[in-house]
């Protein structure tokens, strides 16, 4: 019988990135410098005519070091709480680290409880593989990082990872969407779910919602939670609020949804009316147990995207239809 396990979810650094791509810290870190010096060309040329060119190349690559030395402190910040973290965490349990692209394939099955080093959006992130596991967000840079999904420092994880094993732990419960295609292909959403193309080329689809139903050409339909509703979905009514103030209008409150609430707000974005499009269904809120239905009409460039990560995204071409609703399952978020 295999003991149960805790799993620490991390994420690349920039820092580690460049390096990733560049091989080497020297050729990472002249890489951005080129890349700073090819960018200050126009500026340097424009101030060569006021005789202060030379100037501006120096604090351009004053700069560029400046900026490379944020991200190799960033990196060290990073990974000096991923080791304290396990310090903390040590509870006699196996220990497994997991780093963010590996999350669709992992297997929780024995895990217990999933630390969470941030950023926010890798909460977000992993609460659609754990299932029901709960999920202890640290913040690793409480300085530069807002952490709204991060409640704990490295004091603090140890007591609430304890929390959780002790079951008294206080636990959020967090509302998902789901997306699945009539081929059984399911994807989750902590945010947003984003029904569209891969282009900025205008997407065409049926839309069925409760008694209504038409055929649309628009940016695409946003789908989001009580957790993005302060996010993507904003900015359609920050749109509309501008829009309403330039023609007189009265103003738009945003919409703002618990994380617990059982409802899905959701919008198309730019819909454009013509003899085979239609704009009036545009926006509803969708409850528990409702459908919102999305059959394709784009033979090649259709998406479902989920929380703006390119890689967590369904093809959505001609022939696919998906029904999207309220997820059964739910994140579990530890707070204080």
């Amino acid at each position: 019988m295999r003991l149960p396990s805790i799993v620490i979810v991390t994420s690349p650094t920039r820092y580690q990135s460049l390096i990733a791509r560049w091989g080497t810290k020297g050729q990472a870190k002249f890489r951005m410098k080129q890349a700073v010096a090819h960018l200050a060309i126009g500026n340097s040329s424009r101030a060569s005519r006021q005789n202060t060119g030379t100037a501006t190349q120096t604090v351009d690559q004053a700069d560029a070091e400046a900026d490379f030395a944020m991200y190799e402190y960033e990196n060290d910040q990073y990974q000096q709480t991923v080791e304290q973290v396990r310090t903390e965490v040590d509870f006699g349990f196996p220990l497994t680290i997991v780093e963010r692209r590996y999350l669709p394939t992992y297997e929780f099955r024995n895990a217990v409880v999933v630390v969470v080093i941030g950023p926010d959006g890798l909460v977000a992130n992993t609460a659609k593989y754990v299932g029901s596991l709960p999920i202890v967000g640290v913040n690793p840079d409480p300085q530069r990082i807002d952490g709204v999904l991060l409640p704990f420092n490295i004091q603090q994880v140890r007591k609430a990872v304890d929390a959780v094993l002790k079951e008294r732990a206080n636990i959020r419960p967090v509302t998902l969407a789901e997306a699945e295609l009539n081929d059984g292909q399911r994807l989750l959403a902590f945010n947003d779910l984003f029904v569209g193309r891969r282009s900025h080329v205008s997407a065409r689809y049926n839309l069925r919602w409760r008694e209504a139903s038409e055929s649309q050409s628009s940016s695409g339909v946003i789908v989001a939670t009580g957790a993005g509703s302060t996010g993507w979905l904003s900015s359609v009514f920050n749109m509309t609020k501008g829009v309403n103030s330039w023609m007189g209008s009265d103003p738009v409150n945003p919409l703002r949804l618990d994380w617990e609430s059982q409802s899905l707000a959701w919008v198309v974005r730019e819909p454009f009316a013509s003899r085979f499009s239609q704009a009036n269904v545009v926006a509803g809120m969708l409850e528990k147990n409702e459908t919102l239905v999305l059959e394709s009409l784009m033979p090649e460039g259709g998406a479902i995207f989920s929380d703006g990560i390119e890689s967590d995204f369904l093809e959505f071409n001609s022939g696919s239809t998906v029904n999207i609703k309220v997820a059964d399952q739910q994140a579990r978020i530890v707070v204080p």
